[in-house]
């Protein structure tokens, strides 16, 4: 069983820039520049800690002498979603903007030069936000917040037009981002349906006719590196807010909505969609050989492909492939397992041990981090953890801190690390896929039958037959449901 970890930053790898998150990036260095704008944040060994929304979106804003860290700006932006609707952040940030502007507003020419600078630090604050959350201006009121404050920015460089241009090419890549989102949303995959016909779970074929993965694909290296390029077309999909979903599906703070409760996780449903067909199809695979000697070699075939996942650092499709040899249907072949070599199966199960949660496949995955930040090829990059495992983390990480403390300001210091492992998974998610694709073996690990838990138990009496009055009692049970049914 999974359990909630006690000390994520001991279990959890660093990145380069993260790494310093909780240490220069929020220290006592910006406080100086803030003066009086913000005092009510709580910096604990230089680390702000907590504060409250209005503080913290103050903290946000760049002034003539200051422009927040780009870790606090990620942070704040990923978490601000539970507090704030995007839309009603863009108006506060408007409102700052248009009191600092203001001020600028003297008329003299070294007034004049401040206010470009000023007007070139909230484009930039908004080029950040608009290419790293996208989504957050999907909405006719978000878009409307965004071209007021570069209506009024615009306004401090109406002589050359600079400013004009460089909001005009941010609004098209914006528009650009927003479409290429939608159009995956319209064609994202279907759900792969179990098949139940009757006709193909009794074999009523000629074992000659079936077509196999070994058919298609004989090198698990080969289908590993396929596997992998699937794994990491899904997750460039997956974007921070989606992520943040994790918390604000469950969050209706402030007595209003949070976007949460909007925005549908299709990407997320679609990606772990992704690993329970891969198990089904794995399960499939074996349970529907008929004869044994073939089945064994399978069995073997999966286990390396499993094995060459982990050395590729793909932990994802590694454990669907290992959650479907332990399927029930699988794990009862005695005579097949009886046969098979499983010295390497048992290296990769202790690779996946739950106990202490998790942690063989936390150290592993640590080491594929490290390296992965050393790497000089994108083959030494790979990192694509356990995608179930990764989202546990930030669940258990949101349900054992709370989002805000007893005086009422923003437990900030929890999304500091929550932001933290989504950075991580952002930061893998990039890596260009080093592997050519394969069509023909893309499309059958992509559309290839895949049988119900029902149809698997039947496919695997009919290879080992029952062994007690309690799988006997089972297999007429389902035969004739099957059947029936057909």
């Amino acid at each position: 069983m999974y359990t909630a970890p006690r000390k994520m930053r001991e279990t959890m790898p660093q990145t380069p820039i993260f790494s310093s998150m909780l240490g220069s990036s929020c220290s006592g260095q910006v406080q100086p520049d803030m003066g009086e704008r913000c005092v009510d944040p709580v910096y604990q060994d230089g680390n702000l800690v907590s504060g409250s929304l209005e503080a913290l979106i103050e903290r946000l804003v760049p002034t003539m002498d200051y422009y927040p860290d780009r870790t606090y700006i990620f942070t704040f932006l990923l978490s601000s979603r539970v507090f704030i609707h995007p839309h009603e952040l863009l108006a506060k940030v408007g409102q700052i903007c248009i009191k600092q502007k203001q001020q600028l507003e003297t008329g003299t020419e070294a007034e004049k030069a401040k206010l470009k600078s000023f007007a070139a630090k909230i484009i930039q604050l908004l080029k950040e936000w608009t290419e790293t959350f996208p989504y957050d201006f999907q909405d006719e009121k978000s878009m409307k917040e965004l071209k007021e404050i570069a209506h009024r920015i615009t306004q401090c460089d109406e002589e050359n037009g600079t400013v004009k241009k460089i909001i005009s090419q941010m609004t098209q890549n914006l528009l650009m981002a927003l479409s290429a989102r939608s159009q995956y949303q319209e064609i994202r995959e279907k759900f792969r349906q179990p098949v139940t016909d009757k006709g193909t779970i009794l074999k009523t074929k000629p074992q000659s006719t079936q077509k196999d993965i070994l058919s298609v694909c004989c090198d698990p290296l080969i289908l590993a590196q396929q596997l992998t390029y699937i794994e990491l077309e899904r997750v460039s999909n997956i974007y921070p807010e989606d992520l943040m979903q994790i918390v604000s599906h469950m969050d209706s703070l402030d007595n209003h909505k949070c976007r949460g409760d909007v925005t549908k996780t299709y990407n997320l449903e679609a990606y772990d969609n992704w690993f329970n067909c891969l198990s089904m199809l794995v399960a499939t695979e074996i349970c529907r050989v008929v004869k044994k000697k073939q089945r064994t070699r399978m069995v073997e075939f999966f286990i390396d492909v499993a094995r060459e996942c982990f050395n590729i650092g793909n932990f994802n499709s590694m454990m669907a492939i290992i959650s479907g040899m332990n399927l029930s249907p699988v794990a009862r072949l005695k005579k097949t397992w009886s046969k098979v070599k499983t010295a390497k199966f048992d290296v990769l199960e202790h690779h996946m041990d739950p106990s202490s949660n998790f942690c063989n496949y936390r150290t592993a995955l640590q080491g594929a981090a490290q390296r992965s930040q050393t790497a000089n090829s994108n083959r030494e990059k790979i990192v694509i953890p356990v995608f179930n495992l990764f989202i546990k983390d930030i669940y258990f990480l949101h349900k054992i801190h709370t989002n805000r403390l007893p005086n009422g300001q923003i437990n900030f210091k929890k999304f500091w690390e929550i932001s933290r492992q989504i950075h991580d998974f952002l930061t893998w998610k990039q890596v260009e896929c080093p592997f050519e694709k394969d069509k023909k073996i893309q499309s059958y690990l992509l559309t290839a039958p895949i049988y119900s838990e029902e149809a698997l138990f039947i496919a695997s009496f009919e290879s080992e037959g029952p062994e007690n009055h309690m799988e006997k009692d089972s297999w007429k049970t389902l035969r004739t449901t099957l059947l029936n049914r057909a």
